[in-house]
């Protein structure tokens, strides 16, 4: 067997800064925490637990300033996933996270696995899951290794999520060049649960089992959370090492075994945790530290799949679909019974102390002996330096971007075609979107939506990020990001709850890229505040840079929304021939960081309009309150390509045409101004939804009773089939992925 490094070859090699460690974090465990030199298990352990992907060291200044609480939240940031209340004595818990740098490396595996751990992270608190979503970016597909990496993502996505039974109903996918070396895969899970079922992940009462449930483990994402804590260089392509694989089969069984332990044994409970990024050491030192406790733990008894595994290898692989229990003391053949009917291994591989030490014995000799809340809470936390990058100032120096477009008809065919507005059918119809059989609204929609089975009730889930807006102004961007997808939710007919977050940005070393991670808190926070939609999970993933190139600041919302009453239950298509159409806000030129502007212009500049969150926030009440008292019938977020682009996606779903005039030139047709609906009523609703919206609320055509499009502007009009465009929105995407270059 392979000797170890001693504690001073460890030291003098530096072996600690090839996991992440600086010399003066190195320099704190030796000296200050530990008075000698850690050994080599040791230094493992702690590099893990101290690298960004476990200890926000980097972000939790950030994450401070997020409002996190309302009357509505039953468990906010700091367990496996957040709770919301829903009434009648049940809950929803979400959260989203990341899997970026595996899926860049190992697309299939590293996207199957990310949700695989997000499933996990939701019924390690007791839930149901119900639904996943997820939000993609890549680069853009006319480059043939974006085009493979858009396919096998998709495919594991598809692969996970299809295999365990849980629907994936909605999401996201955008693509820009930025995004080309790393791509952002952020899967979100949603689950429902009983207040009675609500877990946490903690290890209390002295002398009670510490038991080990699941699959088997191996070698495979050993310092997983480390290489997620990295920049990526060409070089480094070839980690698969540490991506590692899944089988959802095998969490089908696990999820339901550690279900009936929740519902039917919950006298045994007393913590349950997902063996999520840094495997073993991350669930047994943070639930042991969030008792107060301490642990010893017999890696001997650990199941292992591979021989002659090293204590630094058991305690780091990041091998799937385990679980770590504490449960009480005499109850371990119950738990053992219970995981052998589903053919799992449940073993005891330690118990809870009560000194606050974590201790580690492999073949009769203590390996590692450390303070828990040492590994745990108390890795170093930084205020990095932060200054406003030198694009900002440049674009806020350009002259107003205008666009010019004569023929609005071509540009609107052109824009319909482009990848991030086009259909993305041809990804989610791999997905099973209708298992469980709850899906009332599945992809295609501003949101989608389950049934509460056993209610009336439902839930719409979203996830929304424009990273140009943010590349543009963070902060103005974060604000939008919130309120787009709270416009998602209202547009379903949905009462926004909370957000979870998936906070994706380049890496905080880095001036330039700390500002952007900072200046976006403030304006997420802001609209979450406004929206009163508090932050209740999430996941911070930072490095997203590819040979010193970052991807946009792109902070993905994850949001949840009540419905009350399914006949509230609205999607975005028109519904009937006569109905008014009507634009609830007000269009400007707002031209920069649109898809208008990437598609003409080649790139993004300029400056962004301030959000006016509080017009934002009545809007969104306005369209609420005429969904739910039954006078609008279709509504739509003005989004991507603006007024002309949300037109005809609202007549493809019964290809509808339309018959529109504004007042508007042909650009602004196309502009992206913020706080914006499109929605439908009959004509007898008229006046009830004119006094309803006031002077929110415009006027412009009504739906045809066949598939006409004319659209009139100041300086031109649109006239097309909606057949027509349709055909090009939906056959854009499948057309890129075959093409050869």
């Amino acid at each position: 067997m392979k000797t170890e490094p001693t504690p001073q070859e460890v030291k003098e090699q530096k072996i600690y800064a090839e996991w992440g460690l600086t010399d003066d974090e190195y320099r704190l465990i030796a000296e200050d925490i530990l008075g000698r030199l850690p050994n080599y298990t040791e230094t493992g352990l702690f590099s893990v637990m101290w690298s960004e992907h476990c200890s926000y060291k980097n972000s939790k200044v950030v994450l401070k300033k997020f409002p996190t609480s309302g009357p509505q939240v039953l468990q906010g940031p700091g367990e496996g996933a957040g709770i919301v209340d829903i009434g009648d004595q049940q809950a929803v818990v979400f959260k989203a996270e990341s899997h970026n740098h595996p899926s860049a490396i190992e697309p299939f595996q590293g996207a199957a696995t990310g949700v695989g751990g997000i499933i996990r992270d939701i019924f390690s608190m007791g839930a149901e899951p119900i639904a996943i979503l997820d939000s993609l970016r890549f680069g853009e597909l006319t480059n043939s290794r974006t085009r493979y990496i858009a396919e096998e993502v998709v495919a594991g996505i598809s692969f996970y999520g299809n295999c365990i039974g849980i629907p994936t109903v909605g999401g996201e996918v955008a693509f820009d060049p930025c995004y080309e070396g790393n791509p952002l895969v952020n899967a979100m899970c949603v689950g429902l649960i009983d207040h009675q079922d609500i877990q946490k992940g903690q290890a209390k009462g002295e002398g009670n089992p510490i038991m080990y449930v699941g699959a088997k483990t191996g070698r495979d994402g050993i310092h997983g959370a480390t290489f997620a804590s990295e920049e990526f260089s060409d070089e480094e392509e070839s980690q698969r090492s540490a991506v590692q694989v899944g089988d959802p089969f095998m969490e089908k069984l696990l999820m339901d075994a550690c279900l009936e332990l929740i519902r039917d044994h919950a006298d045994i409970l007393v913590g349950i945790q997902d063996m999520g990024a840094a495997g073993l050491v991350s669930s047994s030192s943070e639930m042991a530290s969030k008792a107060g406790s301490g642990l010893h733990l017999n890696l001997d008894d650990v199941p292992q799949r591979e021989t002659e595994m090293t204590p630094y290898e058991m305690m780091l692989s990041e091998s799937q679909e385990r679980m770590l229990l504490c449960v009480t003391q005499g109850a371990e053949s119950r738990v053992k019974d219970l995981f052998e009917g589903y053919g799992l291994d449940a073993v005891v591989i330690g118990h809870v102390t009560s000194d606050g030490q974590y201790k580690l014995y492999h073949h009769g000799e203590l390996v590692a002996d450390l303070p828990v809340d040492a590994l745990a809470e108390e890795a170093p936390t930084y205020h990095k330096a932060y200054a406003e990058p030198a694009r900002i100032k440049a674009f806020a120096e350009m002259p107003v971007y205008v666009p010019e477009v004569k023929d609005p008809t071509t540009i609107l065919k052109q824009l319909l075609q482009q990848p991030t507005i086009a259909s993305k059918a041809s990804f989610y119809n791999t997905y099973d979107s209708q298992v469980k059989t709850n899906t009332v609204v599945k992809p295609g929609s501003d949101a989608a939506v389950v049934r509460i089975k056993g209610t009336n009730k439902g839930l719409a889930l979203t996830m929304d990020c424009n990273g140009r807006y943010l590349y543009l102004n963070p902060e103005v961007g974060g604000q939008i990001a919130v309120a787009e997808a709270a416009r998602n939710i209202v547009c379903s007919g949905g009462q926004p709850l909370a957000i979870t977050d998936c906070l994706n940005y380049g890496s905080p070393d880095k001036e330039e890229g700390f500002w952007e991670l900072w200046t976006s808190a403030d304006g997420i926070s802001a609209a979450c505040e406004a929206l009163e939609t508090p932050v209740i999970s999430g996941n911070v993933s930072l490095y997203n840079e590819t040979n010193g190139q970052a991807v946009y600041p792109t902070p993905v919302i994850g949001m949840v929304g009540l419905i009350s009453d399914l006949t509230h239950v609205t999607t975005q298509g028109f519904k009937s021939p006569g109905d008014l159409i009507y634009v609830i806000g007000q269009t400007g030129a707002d031209y920069h960081g649109s898809e208008l502007q990437k598609m003409l212009a080649g790139e993004i500049f300029g400056t962004l309009t301030s959000l006016d969150l509080v017009q934002e926030k009545k809007h969104q009440d306005l369209v609420l309150e005429g969904i739910h008292k039954g006078v609008i019938r279709s509504a739509h977020d003005l989004a991507e390509g603006g007024l002309g682009v949300a037109l005809a996606e609202a007549g493809f779903e019964q290809n509808l045409g339309f018959d529109v005039a504004v007042k508007l030139t042909n650009a602004e047709l196309f502009a992206e101004s913020q706080s914006r609906f499109l929605v439908t009523i009959q004509p007898a609703d008229q006046g009830e939804f004119e006094s309803l919206v006031g002077k929110s609320g415009t006027l412009i055509g009504k739906v045809q009773g066949n598939t006409g499009v004319k659209l009139a502007t100041k300086d031109g009009v649109v006239v097309a089939d909606i057949d027509e465009l349709k055909g090009l929105w939906e056959g854009a995407i499948p057309c890129l992925m075959k093409s050869k270059a």
